[in-house]
């Protein structure tokens, strides 16, 4: 991979401290994997040798497959470590579980943790790189990226395109990284849904929020659905799951609503009949699998970019 940029980051730890050329060189780096992704050989030799280590320590099934999955065809050798399965549920901190990986020789730790701020703390314990795989509400920068790089691909360029954001945005770190990284990439971005998912003090990362659903969609070029995420809330934010979805899940007639051209989006795990109907997930305008591919791509862009920092770093030390 060559460019004239210098990639310098050996942690990713959220978009928000990415420069607007930092983001744009992660994505471009990841168009080059995703060209090898149609060889008949899909291995690349560029992290052989190394260890990525997994600690994933809250439920994942795209994220964590699309990480091992990228890390497999760098040529990385993968450990994987759940929170059911590891020391942790014996009582041994995050801090010692993280030192301990690192004493097994492994080169980098990619993480998720339920508590914002558990992938910069790592990040200041030990001397490897640390990739954020969602910390919490805070935030989760490869899944932001990879929207990025399916919505260049779908739409093109993002400056002036308006993205409408549509369901629980209080509690979505996705929101959040999207929020970071779309606003750097030029677009405009709604956030719409119930007041209490929706709050106002959201304007300050500059989206515009609001709470009409027919409004947000009529101009947007792609709407990006979340889901309530019960598992973050103590008390419920609206009536029942009958009522969101009568107000704000997007169904055909809402659908009528967008540009023609416009595309749905979906982070996943969906919840069909809820924030979307089944029929319109897997319609000609859903790209949510389109997602899901592009993270192996975008995941193996951000391992191999940490790494090579990593490497980097450690020679200008030596010197």
């Amino acid at each position: 991979m060559k460019s004239e940029y210098e990639w310098t980051r050996r942690n990713l730890i959220g978009i928000e401290n990415l420069t607007p050329e930092e983001v744009t060189f992660i994505l471009d780096t990841a168009v080059s994997f995703k060209k090898t992704m149609g060889r008949s050989v899909k291995k690349l030799p560029s992290l052989r040798g190394k260890v990525v280590a997994n600690l994933f320590l809250e439920p994942s099934t795209r994220t964590r497959v699309a990480f091992e999955v990228a890390a497999n065809r760098l040529s990385a050798d993968v450990l994987t470590v759940s929170g059911s399965s590891s020391s942790i549920t014996k009582g041994e901190t995050l801090r010692d579980t993280a030192q301990n990986i690192e004493a097994l020789k492994a080169d980098m730790i990619v993480i998720r943790h339920s508590a914002p701020g558990s992938p910069l703390y790592l990040s200041q314990l030990v001397d490897i790189p640390v990739v954020n795989a969602g910390d919490g509400a805070h935030e989760h920068p490869t899944q932001a990226l990879l929207d990025c790089f399916t919505l260049r691909e779908k739409i093109g360029s993002l400056e002036g395109k308006k993205v409408a954001i549509l369901g629980d945005i209080l509690f979505s770190r996705v929101a959040r990284s999207n929020i970071w990284a779309l606003r750097k990439l030029g677009a405009h971005v709604t956030l719409v849904g119930p007041s209490t998912l929706v709050p106002g003090t959201f304007e300050s990362m500059g989206a515009e929020v609001s709470h009409d659903l027919r409004s947000a969609l009529t101009d947007a070029d792609a709407v990006m659905l979340l889901r309530i995420q019960h598992e973050r809330q103590s008390q419920m934010h609206f009536p029942s799951l009958g009522e969101y979805t009568s107000l704000f899940g997007l169904n055909r007639e809402r659908t009528s609503w967008l540009k023609p051209e416009a595309v749905i989006m979906h982070p996943g795990p969906l919840n069909r009949g809820v924030e979307i109907d089944s029929d319109l997930a897997d319609s000609s305008r859903s790209v949510i699998l389109d997602q899901v591919t592009n993270g192996i791509a975008v995941r193996m862009a951000v391992l191999y970019l940490c790494a090579s920092a990593d490497e980097w770093q450690k020679r200008e030390a030596v010197l």
